[in-house]
């Protein structure tokens, strides 16, 4: 199974156990970031691209429902796993209200987690080969809604034609990977000829003007093979 692309916000308040549980996700294939509190969490969501989010339900500053509750209003497909200390079944229907995928109550073994992530994982993707299908990137300063066809920056919104969504769609979901443009021109043009590729070029232009507003952001050609979108996340600091 594929999991290179399968971004991990883990939301813990136990630095100890935060920490064990970031290593062993990272070294099942899973890029892990971990956050300590409910609203970090929140703020690092807002602010980078996820497609795995393992919350604890009791943390200080903002709890993990209420958090949910928040990227739920964001994203409504991404998948949402709770760990908690609770085994009340009010809290168990609490979440499962929220729209979370799965529940598991500690102490658990690292084994059951990693076979519950796997299990939501092939509902989300029933084929192994592919990425978990996302709607909503975070991308810089930049949202981008594939299912509105909408590119935002900041207040502007900007609304995109469906081949422009298409092709930012699959520039994110390989977000600092080559695209290769033989790939992008059969699975959106369904043809890898000159005329379509002329037109793909214009396309690409278009996309590269649109993102132009965030340095962090970029759109570049790779010579003799296709595009990448590169998104520098840690250059971005936050003022205090």
């Amino acid at each position: 199974m594929e999991k290179k692309n399968v971004k991990v916000l883990l939301a813990e308040d136990d630095s100890n156990l935060g920490t064990i549980l970031k290593a062993y996700l990272e070294a099942k294939g899973f890029p892990t970031t971990l956050c300590v509190n409910g609203q970090e969490a929140h703020d690092k969501y807002m602010n980078e691209s996820f497609d795995f989010c393992i919350l604890d339900v009791m943390m200080p500053l903002k709890d993990g429902f209420t958090l949910a509750k928040e990227i739920r209003k964001v994203d409504k497909k991404i998948p949402i796993l709770f760990l908690t200390a609770k085994t009340m079944q009010e809290d168990i229907i609490e979440g499962l209200k929220i729209g979370a995928d799965d529940y598991i109550t500690k102490p658990f073994s690292m084994e059951e987690l990693l076979l519950r992530i796997n299990a939501i994982y092939k509902r989300y993707a029933p084929d192994a080969d592919k990425t978990m299908q996302k709607t909503y990137f975070h991308l810089g300063d930049y949202t981008f809604d594939f299912s509105r066809q909408l590119l935002t920056y900041k207040d502007k919104r900007k609304k995109l034609t469906s081949k422009e969504s298409q092709l930012l769609k699959m520039l994110c979901d390989n977000q600092n990977e080559i695209v290769n443009r033989s790939d992008a021109l059969k699975q959106i043009w369904f043809d890898d000829n000159y005329f379509n590729a002329r037109s793909m070029d214009v396309y690409i232009a278009k996309l590269r003007k649109s993102l132009n507003h965030d340095p962090n952001v970029e759109l570049m050609n790779v010579h003799g093979k296709g595009f990448k979108l590169i998104v520098n996340e840690h250059k971005k600091e936050k003022a205090d």
